[in-house]
């Protein structure tokens, strides 16, 4: 029962989407950090479904701090965020319960579980509980934010369009954090929305890629072979609900390329060295090489579609046919970006802490 990732620090899941509440405990955060409950709002708003291409679900995501926080300030000790669940409707799952839903891991928990896990809205599987991996990233955005790390995703492609790549890091990435759709060209997001409610009208759904870009990240962060960035910004980001491919810097475009075209060539100037190109996305070796770090991810397209699918009905052992009712994203990508952003957060703290110590974060 794997619900805990990180090691300096740490971030613990608990919760299911249609049970009493959700949460996440974070340990290892340092003392001193400032946390600001408007700013975990903000982050919790750019997660909640917004118009016709989200879901009709919307959780008011009130949260509470259970404990780790005294007078505005984290205490050193473990920090429990709950957050309530409200707008369940259970019974749309009741009829469904032994019939997998393609795509869903209705299935493979079943058969983890033993049948006791609870099957409501994806139980324990659910997105509900990237709410919990917000409102904990948003600890881990704010202690980053102190030592001058910024981290910023936008949708690179949605449905087949592209948005123009990350330009001036810095000023992009602040962008990024006042949008709501997270796609620097106008027309670009509009032509986004039309598809997803293109798909919604015939019952479909679309998925996308995100691209997210870390800056202030020093030099020599990492490990060279199984804690490398890569590798654990990878397990973390694979966590995240139909996350299904991880690129760094050119990714599988360097295929491509010839050596002299994938290498970034270093150059130093007023006591510092750079690179001129980002293929290699900020590391080299499992190692930050103080360029910023850029990698994507590819979201598949939600997986509750109101089509007519095949299936099984893995209790009665009979295949059926299968059309899902209830209520769903037609696409899940632009509430996908800020859980990218926030377990990107928790992980570099974990990195950073490992590297520097736990009270680095709060110096």
């Amino acid at each position: 029962m794997k619900n805990t990732f990180g090691s300096s620090v740490s971030l613990t899941l608990f919760g299911e989407s249609h049970g009493a509440a959700i949460g996440a405990v974070i340990d290892g955060i340092a003392p001193g950090i400032k946390i600001d409950e408007d700013f975990i709002r903000s982050q919790l708003s750019l997660r909640r479904p917004v118009g016709l291409i989200s879901t009709p679900r919307v959780e008011p995501d009130e949260f509470v701090i259970e404990s780790g926080v005294f007078e505005g300030k984290t205490t050193g000790t473990p920090i429990c965020i709950l957050i309530p669940n409200v707008n369940t409707k259970s019974e749309d799952y009741s009829e469904i319960r032994s019939k997998a839903r393609p795509g869903h891991a209705d299935y493979t928990a079943y058969e983890k579980y033993h049948g006791f896990e609870d099957y409501r809205g994806g139980g324990h599987f659910s997105g509900r509980l990237t709410a919990a991996v917000v409102a904990a990233g948003a600890v881990a955005l704010s202690a980053l934010k102190g030592k001058g790390i910024n981290i910023g995703t936008h949708i690179a492609r949605l449905a087949g369009i592209a948005d123009r790549g990350f330009k001036d890091y810095e000023s992009d990435i602040k962008k990024l954090s006042e949008m709501q759709f997270a796609v620097f060209d106008t027309a670009a997001a509009e032509k986004m929305k039309e598809e997803i409610i293109a798909a919604k009208n015939v019952g479909d759904s679309v998925g996308g890629v995100l691209e997210t870009a870390v800056t202030g990240l020093p030099a020599g962060v990492g490990e060279p072979w199984f804690d490398s960035v890569e590798s654990l910004l990878s397990h973390a980001l694979f966590s995240v609900p139909a996350v299904k491919g991880v690129e760094f810097g050119g990714g599988f475009s360097l295929c491509n390329m010839r050596g002299s075209q994938a290498n970034d060539p270093l150059r130093t100037e007023n006591g510092k060295i750079f690179t001129l190109t980002n293929n290699n996305g900020g590391i080299n070796g499992g190692i930050t090489n103080g360029m910023p770090v850029v990698f994507r991810c590819a979201v598949k397209p939600t997986s509750t579609i109101h089509i007519s699918q095949q299936t099984v009905d893995f209790i009665n052992m009979e295949n059926v046919d299968f059309l899902a009712g209830g209520r769903h994203d037609p696409c899940i990508v632009h509430r996908a970006r800020i859980v990218v952003d926030s377990i990107t957060a928790l992980t570099l703290c974990d990195i950073l802490s490992a590297r520097f110590g736990t009270d680095w974060l709060a110096e």
